[in-house]
C-alpha cells in the first residue's frame, strides 16, 4: 500500500537543532528497505499559488489559502506493508522531532 507523508512544520514543537537532523541517514535507510517511492522539500508557502474557479472563472492568488502557523515543508511517497509500517518510518523521519508527519493512504483514481 501507497502512504503519502506530509512532513509539516509546528510552532509549538521542540526548537529546529541542525545537528540532529538526520534526513541523510533516514532516507539512506529508507532507500535501503525499499519502501521509498519519491520525496522532496518543497518552496516555502510565500511561494505558493492558490487556484480556484468560481462561477466558470479561475481565480489565482499569491501564497495558500489556509491561514495557518503550520505549513507543509515537504512530502514522501512510500510503500508499506500496512499502516504500522508507515508509523514506524515517519516515527524515524527527523521532523517527528520538530515538527508532525502526517500519514495518508494513497487512493488511487482506478482511471
Amino acid at each position: 500500500m501507497e502512504y503519502m507523508l506530509f512532513i509539516c512544520t509546528d510552532p509549538t514543537a521542540p526548537k529546529y537543532v541542525a545537528e540532529e537532523d538526520n534526513i541523510e541517514e533516514w532516507v539512506a535507510e529508507m532507500e535501503g528497505r525499499g519502501v521509498t517511492r519519491h520525496g522532496d522539500r518543497l518552496r516555502p508557502v510565500q511561494d505558493a499559488t492558490t487556484v480556484t474557479v468560481r462561477g466558470g472563472e479561475v481565480l489565482v492568488s499569491d501564497g495558500p489559502f489556509a491561514e495557518t502557523k503550520e505549513w507543509i515543508a515537504g512530502y514522501d511517497v512510500i510503500s508499506c506493508a500496512d499502516l504500522d509500517e508507515a508509523v514506524e518510518i515517519a516515527s524515524k523521519h527527523p521532523m517527528a522531532k520538530f515538527g508532525k508527519i502526517e500519514i495518508r493512504p494513497v487512493w488511487p483514481l482506478g482511471l
